[in-house]
């Protein structure tokens, strides 16, 4: 069978458990929804374009030479729903408002930590191998501890045209996000940097110098928990992965930014089966390996970083998935890339609808580590763990 359809094979059959684990989890909580209500609910969620239609507000009044003031009426689209089902508002907010966009958020992140996890395992040609080897992890955590220790006011005024000052501000939620995804790739794109000597970026110094700059951020992650006070107890949550209280704009900006980088991974998986071979022999074989390396390492930084800027430091996705899906499916990445990462959302909405379900909510990264661990031993006393 060609590869592009056992890939299509497999995602279909992912994307399948998915949804079904999507609508289980959205079904399950304090207030207990059944399946075809979930669905009912989602599908009158959906709205379609019906129209253009003047909004109340406007820019304006503009001084406008000759003519005097102008108001310049508001344009909006209008939507409309093409379902009317009957549902009970109140498990409609629930599912809508409450928890699909907890739901989604989980599905990206696993998407895209289990994706990451795939590609580094394939570029290290080591199965051992996850998103943090190269300090993603690490930079986060250090941007978000340093924000949460030492909030800095994140406002400004911007002066549009025919607009006048406008204020930004950020939220203390959104300005440890943005510190988290802004931390995240400087430490990849400096241990890049470390590891780059003459346009050339060795394998093995570049698992060095993750290694290294790994052990620096965790000593500035510990002195900033000293410095922490009374903020200690958020930082632990979010050093140990947290979902709760997830927004649709959250999901919105993970939902853009991870699909177009997972396209890029998805369009070099040929040439990362090819750098399993070793550089020299793709080298002879026609793949411009250093640009391919330039390209493969900065997608996973920044799909990662991604994942992890809203969702917090979550362990044993990246690792654990693509481990068990590379040994149902192959070590082929264009089957086993869309297939891993299909499996990455699936493993953390699961585990995040075990964290919530239980009596007192658990931070899912203790979820995912006790899943994982275990399972993980299992493999590597059961069976024989060689190079990739």
């Amino acid at each position: 069978m060609r590869p592009w359809v056992r890939s299509a094979a497999w995602s279909a059959a992912g994307a399948a458990l998915l949804a079904a684990v999507v609508v289980g989890s959205a079904a399950i909580g304090p207030v207990r929804i059944p399946p075809e209500t979930v669905l009912k609910s989602v599908l009158n969620a959906v709205a379609v374009p019906a129209g253009i239609e003047t909004s109340a507000g406007g820019v304006g009044p503009l001084p406008i030479p000759g003519v005097g003031p102008l108001t310049i009426p508001g344009v909006d689209l209008a939507f409309a729903s093409p379902f009317a089902f009957p549902v009970d508002s109140v498990h409609q907010q629930i599912v809508v408002g409450v928890r699909l966009p907890r739901i989604l958020l989980a599905a990206l992140v696993g998407f895209a930590l289990a994706a990451a996890g795939t590609v580094m395992q394939g570029f290290f040609r080591n199965p051992m191998a996850d998103p943090s080897i190269i300090g993603v992890s690490s930079g986060a955590a250090v941007g978000a501890v340093a924000f949460i220790v030492f909030p800095a006011a994140l406002s400004t005024t911007v002066a549009l045209p025919l607009v006048g000052p406008v204020e930004v501000a950020l939220s203390r939620g959104a300005g440890t996000s943005l510190f988290a995804f802004v931390g995240a790739l400087v430490a990849a794109f400096g241990v890049y940097a470390i590891a780059t000597r003459n346009g050339r970026t060795p394998v093995a110094t570049l698992l060095l110098a993750g290694v290294a700059v790994q052990t620096f951020l965790g000593a500035v992650v510990s002195y900033l928990q000293l410095q922490a006070g009374e903020s200690l107890r958020q930082i632990v949550a979010w050093l140990m992965g947290h979902l709760s209280g997830a927004a649709w704009s959250e999901v919105a900006v993970t939902a853009v930014v991870v699909p177009p980088l997972f396209a890029v991974l998805l369009a070099y998986a040929r040439d990362l089966n090819v750098l399993l071979l070793g550089e020299e022999e793709a080298r002879g074989l026609g793949i411009a390996v250093e640009r391919t390396k330039r390209v493969l390492l900065a997608a996973s930084a920044l799909v990662t970083a991604a994942g992890v800027a809203f969702a917090g430091v979550i362990g044993f996705v990246g690792l654990i998935v693509p481990h068990m899906l590379r040994l149902v499916v192959g070590p082929d990445h264009r089957v086993l890339l869309p297939s891993a990462a299909l499996a990455g959302g699936t493993f953390l909405v699961a585990a995040d609808t075990v964290a919530r379900s239980a009596a007192a909510e658990y931070p899912v990264g203790i979820i995912t580590a006790a899943v994982g661990a275990p399972f993980f031993i299992y493999l590597l006393v059961t069976r024989e763990v060689t190079e990739l």
